[in-house]
C-alpha cells in the first residue's frame, strides 16, 4: 500500500512545472475536456477509465493520494458518483475540493437533465433521482460544461484566466463545426430502434431521433436473468430492434444471448473517451459513436461487432 501512494507521489511530482491546476475528473469525458480547455496550465487525471462501471469503483490508496492534492474536483454529479465520491472527498482530507468550495465542479448544474423521477424507492433499482446522468453523450451538452469549466479554472488560477478563455472560445469553434457534421451525418439514424444493456444512451437516442425500445436489465443495475431475457426475445417478433447497445464496460453475456437468439446484431459504443482506440478524445468520442451506428443502419453487422 505504501508503495502505491509513493508512486502515486512520484508520478504527481513528475508533472511539466508549468501545469497550476490539478484536476481529478472522475471519469474520461471530463478529463479529456479539462485538457481541451486547460492546456498546458492543467494536469488533468481522472478516477475511472473506459472499461471501469463509472456507478461503483473503489477508492484505492493511489486514488485518495491524487484527491489528496488535487485543485479541482471535476465530477458528473446527478449521483452518477454517489457509491464512491463522498468515500473519496472524506479520505481525502483535502478542504479544496470538497462541495460548495471552488475547487469542486459537478457538470449536471449545467445541463438539462432528462428522465427525471417522480418518485423513488428501492424496488425500482438503481434510480438515479436527480435524473439520468449520461448526459455527456448528447454532445449539445458539452459546450455550457465547458463554459462552466473555464469560469471555474479562471476562478482557482486567475493568471491563467485569459489562457483558459482563448482555449475555450478554439475549442467552442471546433466543437460547433463537428456537431454540425455529426448532425447531418447522424441523420439518416432517426427512427432506428434500439435495445440497450442499461439505461446509458438515452442521451444520445434524444439527440440522433433513436427509438429505445427498452433494456436487458430488468430494473437499473439488476442483472437479467433467463425468464426476462426470453420475454425481451419473444417481443422481437412483433417490434424487432435493429441493434443492441452496450458500453465499452458492460459485460456482453446477456447481450449475445439475445442477440444470438434473436437475430439482431450486438454493437459495442465507447460510451466515453478511451472505449475504443478511435474513441481517443471527445472528437473521436462521437466520430466512432456513429461510425459505429451507421455500420448497422448500413446493413453491415459484422464490422458493428468489430471490438477494439
Amino acid at each position: 500500500m505504501l508503495k502505491r501512494i509513493l508512486v502515486s507521489w512520484l508520478c504527481l511530482c513528475a508533472l511539466p512545472a508549468a501545469a497550476a491546476v490539478k484536476v481529478l475528473a472522475t471519469v474520461p469525458e471530463w478529463e479529456a475536456l479539462a485538457r481541451e480547455i486547460g492546456g498546458e496550465r492543467v494536469a488533468a487525471t481522472s478516477a475511472t477509465h473506459a472499461r471501469q462501471d463509472p456507478h461503483r469503483i473503489e477508492a484505492r490508496p493511489s486514488l485518495l493520494a491524487r484527491a489528496r492534492v488535487a485543485d479541482l474536483l471535476f465530477a458528473t454529479g446527478a449521483e452518477l458518483e454517489i457509491g464512491w465520491l463522498p468515500v473519496l472527498l472524506r479520505e481525502s482530507g483535502n478542504r479544496r475540493i470538497q462541495p460548495g468550495q471552488p475547487g469542486h465542479l459537478e457538470a449536471a448544474a449545467y445541463v438539462r437533465l432528462r428522465d427525471v423521477p417522480g418518485t423513488v424507492d428501492r424496488a425500482m433499482g438503481d434510480v438515479h433521482a436527480a435524473g439520468d446522468p449520461h448526459f455527456h453523450l448528447d454532445p449539445r451538452n458539452i459546450l455550457p460544461v465547458a463554459e462552466a469549466l473555464a469560469g471555474r479554472l479562471a476562478q482557482i488560477d486567475p493568471a491563467g484566466a485569459q489562457r483558459y478563455r482563448a482555449n475555450l472560445d478554439r475549442f467552442r469553434a471546433r466543437w460547433l463545426d463537428a456537431l454540425a457534421r455529426w448532425q447531418a451525418e447522424g441523420a439518416s439514424l432517426k427512427g432506428m430502434p434500439f435495445l440497450q444493456a442499461h439505461r446509458s444512451f438515452g442521451y444520445l437516442a434524444h439527440w440522433l431521433g433513436l427509438e429505445n425500445r427498452g433494456e436487458l436489465e430488468p430494473k437499473p443495475g439488476i442483472e437479467p436473468g433467463g425468464a426476462h431475457l426470453g420475454r425481451i426475445v419473444a417481443a422481437q417478433q412483433s417490434a424487432p430492434a435493429a441493434v443492441i447497445l452496450r458500453a465499452a464496460y458492460q459485460d456482453e453475456s446477456a447481450g449475445r444471448w439475445v442477440s444470438g437468439r434473436a437475430g439482431i446484431p450486438l454493437l459495442m459504443l465507447p460510451y466515453t473517451v478511451g472505449g475504443t482506440p478511435e474513441a481517443g478524445d471527445l472528437f473521436g468520442l462521437f466520430d466512432d459513436t456513429l461510425a459505429r451506428l451507421k455500420s448497422v443502419a448500413a446493413g453491415a453487422p459484422t464490422a458493428a461487432k468489430k471490438q477494439p
